[in-house]
């Protein structure tokens, strides 16, 4: 498989990651604890100030590398998992039908 193979490959999965992540925060039975923590994970990805500095070596780039995915996971734990399948099916079904 090609490098240009992989990065679309790459880029096709993180657009069904960004849907399903979408379709998690849209679903009405999604625990509105595991709906702040997604928001939370997008402001921290977006907004221009860290908890820790980036201009402190190292360990300020690498603190989005930590907290997000750790928010990111502990919103995932919340949402039963029938709801996680069903918003991973809604966007299969999205993809397929393009």
């Amino acid at each position: 498989m090609g490098f240009r193979a992989q990065l679309v490959t790459l880029g096709q999965r993180f657009k069904q990651e960004i849907l399903f992540y979408r379709a998690l925060l849209a679903h009405p039975q999604t625990p509105w604890l595991a709906k702040a923590l997604l928001w939370l994970a997008l402001a921290y990805l977006v907004l221009p100030f860290d908890l820790i500095p980036d201009f402190i070596p190292l360990i300020g780039q690498l603190d989005e590398l930590v907290i997000i995915p750790l928010l990111l996971y502990l919103a995932l734990k919340l949402i039963p998992v029938t709801i996680r399948q069903a918003c991973r099916d809604a966007v299969a079904a999205e993809q397929d039908q393009k």
